[in-house]
């Protein structure tokens, strides 16, 4: 698969009785079909907003999204959504909602993902019987059975023990390297997207601070540390001075002085340092730019 998965393009949303109004503004940004993408920022960021966005259930204020080329309802059947509070029918069983989901989505089922992530599951309870991990492994059964294009996942871990974090993981990692299915997962878990995302989306104040693949975003910084001096002509992120010695995180701009101690900054090093510092400038790799206009 080739392409763009989602592109947005001054994308904007308020909701009434909001302060400030704006649960996101100006936003634009690319995301190539078949990148596993962390959406990541604090809560109240706009995450949640813009994933809703990209499913069609919100239409923006302003501005546009694209999902997989077309407007998000025209590409409905193309993708997965699974929002946080996993919405299922309570009334019925395991069985019941996998037969379901084959029922509405008979051309592109695939019984055998749904059932292998839906296995641990009691076929014959009922979904008002399970509790929330079990919730969240029968809405991904769903969303994995519908062998989508895309999938939107908003916070799909958040109520998991450690053990089945790591085994649906492993689950959505293996079906985005064998069908090349775009995912993009929301998540406060910095450590576990760090080894699993190749893209990454830091959304924060309602607009999107760096976005690209995370192997560009880590390379385009640096942890320097050494005596106190000048850091010109370089973007500080943050930086720290701890007797006669200082530490900062920066945006390298020309070369760096050797007499600088030079390291790569973890993932999470970076977007906690960014998340503390809203003042630096936004960051979009090559190929997460939006190089002309979306069309409506």
């Amino acid at each position: 698969m080739t392409g763009t998965a989602l592109m947005a393009d001054g994308l904007g949303m308020r909701y009434r009785g909001r302060r400030g109004g704006w649960a996101l503004r100006d936003c634009a940004f690319r995301l190539p079909a078949g990148a596993v993408c962390a959406l990541v920022g604090p809560n109240g960021a706009g995450k949640s907003t813009l994933l809703a966005l990209a499913a069609g259930l919100l239409r923006p204020a302003e501005g546009t999204i694209r999902v997989l080329g077309s407007a998000p309802g025209e590409a409905r059947a193309r993708m997965a959504y699974v929002a946080q509070d996993k919405p299922l029918y309570p009334g019925l069983t395991v069985a019941g909602t996998l037969w379901a989901g084959a029922e509405l989505n008979p051309g592109s089922w695939d019984r055998d993902a749904a059932e292998r992530v839906a296995g641990p599951l009691p076929s014959d309870a009922k979904v008002r019987e399970l509790s929330g991990g079990q919730r969240t492994r029968l809405a991904l059964a769903l969303a994995l059975g519908k062998r989508a294009e895309l999938l939107l996942l908003d916070e799909p871990m958040a109520d998991l023990d450690p053990l089945a974090r790591h085994q649906l993981m492993g689950v959505l990692m293996a079906e985005a390297a064998e069908h090349r299915t775009t995912i993009v997962m929301s998540s406060h878990i910095l450590g576990e997207l760090e080894g699993a995302c190749d893209h990454l989306l830091l959304v924060d104040g309602g607009r999107v601070r760096l976005g690209g693949e995370t192997d560009d975003l880590i390379a385009a910084h640096a942890v320097l540390t050494g005596p106190v001096r000048d850091l010109t002509p370089h973007t500080v992120v943050e930086s720290r001075t701890t007797g006669r010695a200082l530490t900062a995180l920066v945006r390298p701009e020309g070369p760096v002085d050797p007499a600088w101690d030079r390291a790569e900054p973890s993932l999470e090093e970076l977007l906690l340092a960014h998340l503390r510092s809203p003042e630096v400038p936004t960051l979009l790799t090559p190929s997460a730019t939006v190089h002309e206009a979306v069309p409506a």
